[in-house]
Formats: structure tokens, sequence, C-alpha cells
């Protein structure tokens, strides 16, 4: 039988992908399994085009407890605590209806980590927009921002930490990755895994409607000007009954009765229930007419198909039915008995004694891969080129206030204090006070530390070395608060892999994720690939977010970014470097996206980071900061700002025109404070570890000082700063 192309694209398949089904089922499938075919062999779930390339990525460590494969992945953080962690995408229902799609993304990330036993305990974003000059996009930002504030402060986990990023190959397909971490005993972790021949198949949570129906083919396919008409593929919310699942789930797996749980995300109950039969190595067994419905005439095609928020699925050992349904009744949740488990490897679909779908699992799992030939970018010669002799100048001290006020560096205290941060009273350090944020590991003398980092337009200029700098940035932020780096998370956010130049990024920039992660000792324990991020045909910048999370043996030595004392010595740890290749100074102030980005040394990197944690240990450092977006000059401003007190810079050798100096992003450096008395100790440290070192100057005044170019007073550091996204907003 041939399908129309309309009827192909509708269900996400591609012509050869419809034959090679029929070939492997030996026959035509009705339209029920070719729905089911089609959303799991979507690239959203199937992986179709990233599975090959992630195999490069290194995941495994003494400390890793679960890796690539489950809900999300779970390290090892001492006295018998895991810290589970995840980031996903929810790109494109953000940009159609961003609301909802931003809080939906929210409760699915949500879901994926309490599925694994964990409570949830924090959540953190990655977002990317278009310039704030257009209202679409302002429109965009303050959809999300208040989706993802207000499911995220109705189930009462806070927000911790997060960046937002504003460049115009966003303005069409903003992006939304949202972070949720959780904490579990290591007897506590489950596997989201249906297995055990006569277990129960139970449904539990929000009734099944026709929200969300082909979502997961939605998410795979570009957006284009009928993109909106797919406003029904996206999920609508409810954090209340979210909380209560939260409760309840955790309550039901303390009985020991539940054998699997796993969270109906993408493409429904056809993914839930035939991922957790792959891991389990089983069958299973549905009958669509025992699924509560909101909605009269529901077909079995909508049935397996919707994305109906605030549902999971548990797999209960048989006999124990009622007791974990009374759990979830004590709750105020529905739940229903839709199937059972089975040996015979497939997932058959009932609507009463009819079958409607007889698929093998396998065939519904083990999606088709494609290993494609990558083309490097034939512009990148010319954009590399940057003869840093032809550029204008700009007067020091009005570029600083200029860069500061710039959207991607300003102050993003309207986004954060919509969030409340402070909830589960963790929080040792939140947004704006450090490069990570800071939770305490209750019961115990330890801390975690948590962000999220990436640079698309380092990865648009060389894509390897982008990807590189997105861990080693991550890796660095984390210590800046004396956390060592424990694992990641990725969300890998590119355009159409089809495209010989979009599969070269793709490619590449695993490469140099992967070659990072060996050579800083940081595993990949979970992630997410989130492709076909193109508008009319123009795709994103590349852009591989990472989720990073650090361990703090004793949280009373984390360490924030304010200069917080007068007389502390400012210095630089790592080296000066004049390196203005896509920064962020070129962007702003000059225009251009150009250049190679900094080069990036990772032995150097991880000797760099490993003297900043010993510092923070010993107790010599008062503040350390990054330098990162923006460069020296930036960084230092903003451990003004942050402290309210000025510094006098000047000891820092500067020969031609300071740009380079002061606004290149030269990597693994970080600018510290640290205490007089233990300048000493700090730079027999660096000597030791082969690391430059640098005394800048003292804090101390109400100005900022940079001999003999930069003169200006905190207060007016501030203004800029602060006014950055509110003169927009």
């Amino acid at each position: 039988m041939t399908l129309s192309q309309q009827v192909l694209e509708l269900v996400g398949l591609k012509p050869e992908e419809y034959r090679l089904a029929c070939d492997r089922l030996a026959r035509t499938p009705n339209q029920v399994e070719l729905g089911m075919i089609g959303a799991l062999w979507s690239e959203h779930c199937g992986y179709k085009s990233s599975r090959p390339l992630l195999r490069r990525l290194p995941t495994r460590a003494p400390w890793v407890l679960q890796g690539p494969g489950e809900n999300a992945g779970a390290v090892d953080v001492g006295d018998g605590l895991a810290v589970v962690l995840k980031i996903e995408s929810h790109n494109h229902p953000s940009a159609v209806e961003p609301f909802q799609g931003a809080a939906t993304g929210v409760g699915g990330i949500v879901r994926d980590i309490f599925t694994m036993g964990a409570r949830p305990v924090a959540l953190l974003n990655s977002l990317r927009f278009g310039p704030l000059d257009k209202p679409r996009n302002r429109w965009l930002l303050g959809g999300v921002v208040a989706g993802i504030s207000y499911y995220g402060n109705c189930l009462g986990i806070p927000d911790v930490g997060g960046e937002i990023v504003f460049a115009e190959p966003y303005s069409e397909n903003p992006l939304v990755n949202a972070l949720c971490v959780g904490v579990a005993r290591h007897e506590d972790l489950v596997r989201a895994r249906a297995s055990g021949v006569g277990n129960a198949l139970l449904l539990v949570g929000a009734d099944t409607g026709r929200d969300g129906i082909l979502g997961a083919s939605f998410a795979s396919a570009e957006l284009d000007a009928r993109s909106a008409e797919r406003r029904p593929a996206v999920q609508v919310g409810n954090p209340y009954l979210e909380k209560l699942l939260i409760e309840a789930c955790l309550e039901a797996l303390r009985t020991g009765h539940l054998v699997g749980l796993q969270d109906l995300g993408a493409a429904g109950l056809t993914s839930a229930v035939a991922e957790a039969a792959a891991r389990g190595g089983s069958g299973a067994e549905i009958d669509v007419l025992r699924v509560s419905r909101s909605e009269a005439g529901m077909t079995p095609y909508e049935d397996m198909l919707s994305e109906s928020q605030e549902r999971m699925l548990a797999v209960v050992r048989a006999g124990r039915e009622a007791e974990v349904q009374a759990i979830f009744r004590n709750w105020d949740l529905h739940s229903d008995v839709i199937g059972r488990v089975t040996d015979n490897g497939r997932l058959v679909v009932r609507e009463g004694e009819r079958v409607v779908a007889d698929l093998p699992v396998a065939l519904l799992t083990e999606a088709p891969t494609y290993v494609r030939q990558g083309v490097r970018p034939a512009e990148l010669e010319a954009l590399q080129r940057l003869d840093k002799r032809a550029l204008p100048h700009v007067e020091p001290t009005e570029a600083l206030l200029r860069l500061l006020e710039a959207p991607n560096i300003a102050s993003k205290r309207w986004v954060y204090e919509q969030y409340d941060w402070m909830n589960l009273t963790n929080t040792l350090l939140g947004p704006g006070a450090a490069d990570a944020a800071v939770l305490r590991l209750k019961g115990t003398r330890r801390a975690i530390a948590l962000c999220t980092d990436g640079n698309g337009r380092y990865c648009y200029l060389e894509p390897r070395r982008g990807a590189a700098i997105a861990v080693a940035e991550a890796a660095r932020n984390v210590s800046c608060t004396g956390a060592r780096p424990l694992a990641l998370t990725n969300c890998l956010n590119f355009g159409n892999p089809e495209k010989a130049e979009v599969y070269y990024q793709l490619s590449e920039a695993i490469a140099g994720m992967a070659e990072a992660c060996a050579a800083l000792d940081i595993p990949v324990v979970s992630g997410n690939v989130s492709l076909y991020n193109e508008t009319e045909g123009r795709p994103i910048y590349p852009t591989p977010v990472v989720g990073m999370l650090g361990l703090l043996e004793d949280a009373t030595r984390r360490c924030g970014l304010a200069f917080a004392r007068d007389g502390d010595i400012v210095a630089l740890v790592g080296p000066e470097g004049r390196e203005l290749g896509g920064s962020e100074y070129l962007a702003t102030i000059l225009g251009r996206v150009a250049g190679a980005p900094p080069v990036l040394d990772l032995a150097l990197e991880a000797r760099v980071q490993r003297v900043v944690r010993a510092a923070i240990a010993a107790g010599w450092l008062s503040a350390a900061h990054d330098c990162a977006d923006g460069g020296l000059a930036v960084a230092l401003a903003e451990c003004c700002v942050a402290g309210e007190r000025g510094a006098d810079i000047d000891r820092l050798a500067i020969e031609g025109w300071p740009d380079g100096v002061l606004f290149g992003e030269t990597q693994s450096r970080v600018v510290v404070a640290v205490r007089p008395g233990d300048l000493g100790a700090l730079a027999a440290r660096c000597e030791a570890e082969r690391v430059p070192f640098r005394q800048l100057g003292r804090v101390g005044g109400d100005r900022l000082r940079i001999v003999p170019w930069v003169d200006v007073p905190v207060a007016k550091l501030r203004a800029r700063y602060e006014r950055g996204l509110a003169r927009y907003l």
C-alpha cells in the first residue's frame, strides 16, 4: 500500500522509513500502528541522527549510579545519597504557545526525576530568544518566563539558576531547555522497566484527552508559516495535579509494590509502554477502553498518541494493585489498570475484544539511524578571519557600560525574581550571587553546585571548540563556588541534520564535548537532543547546552562572586590573553560575529580549576568569578556590582589599544579576591600547578578604576547593569 506524502508527513515518517516498517512487519501497518511507529521513529523519540554520534561521550565513572538510557542520570554524592539530574528541550511548543510550552516543559522534566524515585529539589533553565527590539521576541520571553515560574512555583520547587541569551538566529525558533535535579537514597532509586509476566500496568493521574497528539512529530520538524496551526500539539499543564503525583508516586514506591515507574511524555502511552517493556525485556498488552478519557468519542489512535500531561505509568506487582490504587486515591488521584506485562516481546493494543495494534516492541524502540557525511560550512573560513588592527577604537569606559546593559550580560533580576528560588530552604547561593547555584544536602555537611552554560556564537564559528568551551565553562563556574564538577547532562539544540552543514556542526560539537569531558573527568549521565530547530529553512546557531553538577564537601566553604571586603587583593588565576574572536564585545559593540573562538587548553583548564577549588577549600578567597562573556573588565565590574564595592586595578599589563585585554574572552581565567595574608600561598599553589597568576589590584572605594583606561563609579555600573532588560520589558 502506498500512502500519500501528506499522511506520512503528518505522522513524521519518510517514504523509505514507511517501506522499512512494512518490511520489518512483513505487512502494511494499520492507522493506529502507523501513528505509533511514526511517533517513536521521530527524531525527538528515536534519536535517528544523533544516536551513533552520542556513543562518543564518556558516560562512566566510579560515582555514576545510572548513566544514559533511563529517565535521568544518577550519581553518588556520599552518605548513601544520590543526585538525579536531566535536562530536556521544549523548543517548538514554546515557539507557538510560549506559556504552556515552557510550563509543560518544566512538568515533563520534573516527572523524569521523581520517576527515578528521587524528590525534585531544584530547577534550572537555559533560554534563547531573538533580539528584544522585536515585539514578538518580547512576547515569547514574557510567556516563557511566566510559564516556567507558574509551574515551578506551584510545585514548590525552587528555580535556582540558568542563562538567557539573545541573538537574531533564535528570533523565530526560541530555545527552552529545562533542567531538574532530585535527591534520593541509593536504595530508593527505581528504573522505568516493565518486567514480571502478569504484573499490572497502572495508568494514574490526569484523564487522557486530545491535547498534544503528534507532539513528538511536531518537535521533529522545521517550523514554518503554518506552525501556529500546530497549537493543538502543545500540551496543557496542571502543576497542582503534578504536585499530587509527586507525593503519591514517592509514597507508592516506598511500599516496594512498584516494579517500575514511567512518565507519559512525548508520544504518550505508546512511548511509555514500549520503552518500559523494552527496558524490561518483556511485552505488554493494554486495552484502551480502560483508559479514562476527558473527551467523548476518542479513538484508539488518539488514546495511544495523546500527550496529555500529568500522567504516569506504574508497573505494579500482580495482586498488589488494590493497595497501590488506595494510595493514589488518598491523594485524590484516579488510576486504571489498563493492561498487563507479557513475555512475547510485543505491544498489543486492544479496544475491548478487538485488536487495534500488534507490533514488536523492538520495532518501535529501535528506530533506524543515519550516519551522514558532514560538510564544513564554506563561510567559516571568511568568518574566522579577523584583522584586529582594522577594528575601530571604542572608548573603553563607554564600551564597558554598553556591555553591562547588553541583554546577554545585564542582570537577569527581572526574570529570576519571578521564581521562588528559596523554596525548600536548601538554597545557599542563589541567582546572581555566584557563578553557580549552591544547595545544601540536608542531613549532611555537603552541598551541590548547579549551573547551565552554552555559547551558540562560538559553536557557529567553530563547533568543536565551542562545545568544548561549553563544558569547560560550566565546570569552571561550578569550581568557582568551591565544588568539584561531578557529572553533566546536556541538551543539544541544532538545525536540520539532513543538511550536510548542520550534521557537521552536530558531529563536531559532540566530538568537542567528548574531548572536554574526558580531559576534565566529567561523565555525561543524561541528556536530550533537539534537532530541526529551523524556521523557513533558517537554522539557529548550533547550541549545545551543558547542565553541570558539582559536589562541595563542606558547605560552609562555599564562595560567591561579590567583592566582599575592603583591602582584599584582586588577582587573576589563569592567562591574561587578548582573544576577541567570537566575543560579546565584537557582537554588541562592533556588530560583528567573526573570528575564531578562543583557544582552549584543556590541561591548563583542569589545573586552573584545581587551584581555585583548593584555594576556596583553604579559606584563602572571598570571591571567585569566571572570566567569560565580556572578558576581564566585565568580570571585574560584576564583582564590584555584586559586592557594592569598588576596586583599583593598577597592575594590569596593557600595551597598545586595550580592547583585547579588557574585553577579550581568553579561556581558563578566574578573577579572585584573596586575603592579603594568603596571597603568597595562592601564588605558590599556582606556580606548583604551572598556572599563570597576576596580582591586579585591591578591593575598596566606590569606583572601578582600571588604570589608565576605566574610571567609573560602581553606582553607575549598577545602574547600567540593572536596566539592561528593564528598558525593553
